[in-house]
């Protein structure tokens, strides 16, 4: 093993890593800007009115985007096991 492949292997998997948290951050970021927007607006300071909203759209979105995810790890996976036959000996 060279060491620009195993960068590169941690680069890919960075790369998966993000795109495979982007989903559910970012359903959690978009309710939590409007739970927000609507307690400054109602002056509503309850802790549990941001927290529940933001743990039910999370759990949707992986829900939703679960066989999508599963499809990149497991693209990924399979490439990584192929590459590193090829360096077993």
């Amino acid at each position: 093993m060279t060491t620009e492949f195993v960068m590169q292997i941690g680069k890919e998997g960075l790369f998966v890593a993000f795109i495979m948290a982007l989903p559910i951050l970012a359903a959690g970021m978009i309710v939590g800007i409007i739970i927000s927007i609507f307690q400054a607006v109602t002056q509503i300071q309850d802790q549990s009115l941001s927290f529940v909203p933001k743990l039910i759209v999370s759990i949707v979105a992986i829900l939703i985007a679960g066989p999508w995810m599963l499809d990149k790890i497991l693209t990924f996976t399979i490439k990584i096991l192929g590459n590193l036959r090829f360096f077993i000996r």
